[in-house]
């Protein structure tokens, strides 16, 4: 059976090491979650201008690691939350951290799994669903309100301008905390499972609260992606349809953008502007129009 593990492993032409390197450079800026190592070498944006590294924040039981970046002067910063896939708070995270804070955000990264294990580093894919799919729903979403209290008291975020975001189980985790937090503004799920058998530590799947988000959320999705079925994409737009949320325009709570439909393996591919138009939509409303360019047609592999 496909699972999201299948979606972070899409057929892709054989690539010489120097091939890959290139095409990563080329594409730099996009979601490309193959892995640990693979997501480590796709972008490098410095912490100039920003504060950033690892942090401690207060949870049931002890502290919770994980990594925030903001910008280095100011206080108040709209603040977003960003979701790890399954491997722990790696490179690529980190870097997601201080794109977001280079555009004036306060982004942390929650190392939430470290109650089940480390899954940061493993090669074994079973050890990995090991950890991971021990998270219990109500400790995830307990460990994201306790990161989103550390950010909006103890970092200076503005509890007023909160987003979330995340890839693949982190996608999930993303719509599953915008169905918890009524105080979330924008989220923003790449990818993700939507729909599944539930169970005592995940006894439901985010089509099963379609109609509890508390925020718009853009959903994204690949007609090319082999690991989360199209059908249950529409199924999440039939489940939620376009609702009207107070005091925020009418939008679909997913959808799938054209851009990703098309090209072998670039089911998943989507620019790192896209989310941060959405953020600053849900955010700063005001700011939102053209402040982010359309994002790019995907690169051509060679």
């Amino acid at each position: 059976m496909l699972d999201e593990r299948q979606a972070l492993f899409p057929p892709l032409p054989p690539l010489s090491r120097r091939g890959f390197v290139t095409a990563t450079a080329v594409t730099a800026g996009y979601t490309l979650a193959a892995g640990p190592v693979c997501a480590q070498t796709i972008v490098q944006t410095d912490a100039q201008g920003l504060t950033a590294g690892d942090i401690k924040i207060p949870v049931t039981g002890g502290e919770m690691g994980g990594y925030r970046a903001k910008p280095a002067s100011g206080s108040g910063h709209p603040t977003v939350i960003v979701c790890q896939e399954i491997f722990g708070i790696h490179e690529y995270i980190k870097d997601t951290c201080r794109r977001l804070a280079k555009q004036g955000y306060l982004a942390v990264a929650p190392d939430y799994y470290f109650r089940q294990g480390n899954p940061a580093g493993l090669s074994d894919m079973q050890a990995v669903m090991a950890i991971v799919n021990k998270k219990p729903d109500a400790e995830l979403v307990s460990d994201l309100d306790a990161a989103t209290r550390w950010a909006t008291t103890t970092d200076g975020g503005n509890a007023q301008k909160l987003g979330v975001t995340g890839f693949c189980r982190g996608g999930r985790a993303t719509w599953m905390y915008a169905a918890h937090n009524p105080n979330l503004k924008a989220a923003v799920a790449w990818y993700g499972p939507l729909a599944g058998q539930g169970n005592e530590v995940m006894p439901k799947f985010p089509v099963d609260l379609a109609s509890e988000m508390k925020c718009p959320v853009l959903g994204l999705y690949g007609a090319a992606d082999q690991g989360i079925p199209v059908d249950t994409v529409k199924r999440m737009e039939e489940a939620g349809g376009i609702r009207d949320l107070p005091g925020r325009a009418t939008r679909l709570p997913c959808r799938l953008p054209s851009e990703l439909s098309g090209g072998r393996g670039q089911g998943r591919l989507e620019p790192h502007a896209r989310l941060v138009q959405e953020v600053r939509r849900g955010l700063t409303p005001a700011q939102a129009r053209g402040l982010v360019r359309p994002p790019r047609k995907h690169a051509r592999r060679g």
